[in-house]
């Protein structure tokens, strides 16, 4: 209890100390608690702030520690809820930390493997490669001579997070008790997003088992490796991975020096980052520089999948339907998929949302084809859609925060990289596909054991439910001037009506089955 106490205590000087609270005051000058501004004894200590806000919190959170840091990076990405400028200061964050001695490391490693790490290792290099606040990684080999990664949770983190997030779901419930203007934001649900990220992130058989999906998703193609998982050394707390070896996609001179085709590796780029999330709905979302490598040969190396995103089909066909619409100025169709899709308020004037859409997208397109980026016009329109009620869902913002990742490191690669060159192609074939025939009987195909399995019960279903009908009995749940239209057909036509969908669907079925 006292540890909590104390430790409450530290976040609240820390915040004290480069004047967070200075800040909130001024950001909303008609909270309740204003009158108490007077009342702060550490008022009578001159302070002098020379930083601007978003470095003040930036630095704020990089004091409080691993998790708050984590927390601020995760906000950075909401750029649909922060202004620009604390958002670009967060996003500055670095999740490097000191690393935990390697005695814990092995004591972690042998209680998880059960057994010694000299037996389960060949070689074990106490001196870890790298260190952030859920994990560290060391090198070792194993008994067959392959080199690998062991990635090792931290001792106790666990208390750490769990002390942590009790403290900022506390700040969000007196954030949204206090300040009734930013219940918008849903700081408490923000919080609980980052808690379910951040717990992901500490189970490594989840991560080994991202890994393993994504290396299937990729198996024979030459435009992603994944390293393979030992999954005899995978725990909950220990992954052991194959060991990659290359250039750090920062690290431009030196491809530069290799003779690396930069044209292609920004384009290819592109082509992984649109395949994983239409072609797979399965994508990295943790692709900054630092988790990714280039191999001699040219082909990109991925390692860190702790965090993964996926969209509903829904979603992937909203998301495709809308770049490509607002590639053809067709603002129009961007305002009336956002209120299909209900992503905006369904009561949303079309009119009025077209309008709010063009105001920011007829800039964009005074510049060259090549600088138009697909991930601002995504938050551009998330801003604007916010405005009509929008609620951001967490797997939409993985998806930009990925796409502004990839379109960065593209461009840092290849300065003409035309984004939309590469993916209008991608995106009209990948629709293409969706609707085409073949498609539609191929998902026939995969449904089929299902409906030949309901397919005896069916005709009395179906009767059971006229007859409900012709007794009055039936109780539908919709009501509109066409279902009370229906209702006074007479009831030979519905019989008659049944019985024809009946043969349709079992016609069907036949020449299905006679196609197999």
């Amino acid at each position: 209890m006292l540890n909590n106490v104390w430790h409450a205590l530290k976040i609240k000087w820390t915040l004290i100390k480069y004047g967070i609270d200075d800040l909130v005051l001024e950001q909303f000058p008609n909270a309740p608690f204003q009158s108490l501004k007077y009342l702060r004894p550490w008022k009578l200590i001159p302070r002098t702030h020379k930083l601007d806000r978003g470095e003040r919190i930036r630095l704020a959170l990089e004091d409080l520690g691993p998790i708050f840091v984590k927390f601020g990076q995760a906000l950075s990405t909401r750029r649909d809820l922060l202004p620009d400028d604390i958002a670009e200061s967060l996003a500055k964050l670095q999740d490097k930390v000191k690393p935990f001695p390697s005695d814990q490391a092995v004591q972690v490693i042998e209680q998880s493997l059960g057994e010694s790490v000299g037996n389960a290792f060949a070689k074990f290099e106490a001196e870890p490669m790298a260190s952030a606040s859920i994990a560290q990684v060391h090198a070792a080999q194993l008994h067959s001579g392959e080199d690998v990664v062991v990635k090792v949770v931290r001792p106790s983190i666990e208390k750490i997070i769990a002390k942590d997030l009790r403290l900022l779901k506390q700040m969000a419930r007196q954030v949204e008790t206090w300040i009734p203007s930013l219940q918008r934001l849903h700081p408490i649900d923000v919080v609980n997003e980052f808690e379910k990220t951040l717990l992901d992130e500490l189970d490594m058989q989840r991560e080994a088992s991202n890994a393993g999906e994504l290396a299937r998703n990729f198996k024979g193609s030459d435009l992603l490796y994944v390293p393979k998982v030992h999954w005899d050394f995978v725990r909950e707390k220990v992954m052991v991975m194959e060991r990659i070896y290359g250039t750090p996609i920062g690290q431009i001179d030196v491809l530069k020096d290799k003779g690396v085709d930069f044209e292609k590796l920004s384009r290819e780029g592109v082509e992984i980052f649109f395949t994983q999330v239409f072609r797979d709905n399965f994508f990295h979302a943790d692709m900054h520089p630092g988790n990714i490598f280039v191999g001699d040969n040219g082909q990109y190396k991925a390692i860190d999948f702790g965090i993964m995103g996926m969209l509903s089909t829904e979603d992937q066909r909203y998301l495709a339907l809308n770049f490509l619409a607002f590639f053809n100025r067709d603002y129009r169709k961007v305002a009336e998929l956002h209120i299909e899709s209900a992503w905006v308020n369904p009561n949303t004037r079309v009119e009025e949302f077209e309008s709010a859409i063009r105001a920011i997208s007829e800039p964009i397109f005074g510049r060259p084809l090549k600088d138009i980026s697909f991930g601002l016009f995504l938050l551009n329109l998330f801003k604007v859609a916010r405005r009509f009620e929008m609620e951001v869902q967490p797997q939409l913002v993985l998806l930009q925060k990925t796409l502004l990742n990839i379109e960065g490191l593209g461009r840092q690669l290849n300065p003409e990289l035309d984004l939309w060159a590469t993916a209008k192609p991608f995106l009209e074939n990948w629709l293409k596909e969706r609707t085409s025939a073949k498609t539609a009987l191929n998902k026939i195909k995969g449904e089929l054991p299902v409906w030949i399995e309901a397919l005896p019960t069916l005709p009395t279903q179906v009767i059971d439910v006229v007859q409900q009908a012709q007794r009055g009995e039936l109780i539908v749940q919709w009501q509109s001037k066409e279902l009370t239209e229906l209702k006074t057909q007479h009831t030979r036509y519905q019989r008659r009506m049944t019985w024809i969908a009946l043969l349709g669907f079992a016609g069907i079925i036949a020449t299905l089955i006679w196609k197999l």
